[in-house]
């Protein structure tokens, strides 16, 4: 575990960990199902990372799109790199839906269709939700791909 997985509530959030990524269910959620993907190794920056740790990625990527797809039906997704505060490479995953969704007896909006996402307004989830989240996303996770 690193720094980023901590601050983004691992291991209560963890999705699947595979190839040098772990998927996490963001603690914010910016869109129903927003996650994180992190990378394993000791790298700080994205040309650091591995060329195994770049393979895996491309198989965590076709995972997390298969599994959100399935789980909540997104319209588009949008992978974001920041890098500004975090210390390890990590993306966010924010599924991206022109209309509401509803989960879990709630109704969710994407307040930001069709421009590009703000990761900077809090939106935390009490817990039992983001456990009903992961477990969404958990039961759709494909088991091999690529």
């Amino acid at each position: 575990m690193n720094a980023t997985m901590a601050k983004f509530g691992f291991p209560d959030t963890l999705v699947a960990e595979a190839d040098g990524w772990a998927a996490l269910v963001r603690p914010q959620q910016v869109t129903l199902g927003a996650m994180v993907l992190v990378c394993q190794e000791p790298v700080g920056a994205f040309g650091q990372v591995s060329a195994a740790g770049f393979a895996g990625l491309g198989r965590m990527v076709a995972r997390t799109e298969s599994a959100l797809k399935a789980a909540f039906n997104y319209d588009k997704i949008n992978f974001v790199m920041l890098m500004m505060v975090d210390p390890d490479v990590h993306f966010h995953v924010v599924p991206r839906y022109a209309g509401e969704r509803m989960f879990s007896g709630r109704t969710f909006h994407d307040a930001y269709w069709p421009k590009p996402p703000d990761l900077t307004q809090p939106a935390p989830q009490p817990p039992e939700l983001l456990s009903a989240i992961r477990e969404r996303i958990r039961s759709h996770w494909p088991r091999e791909i690529g």
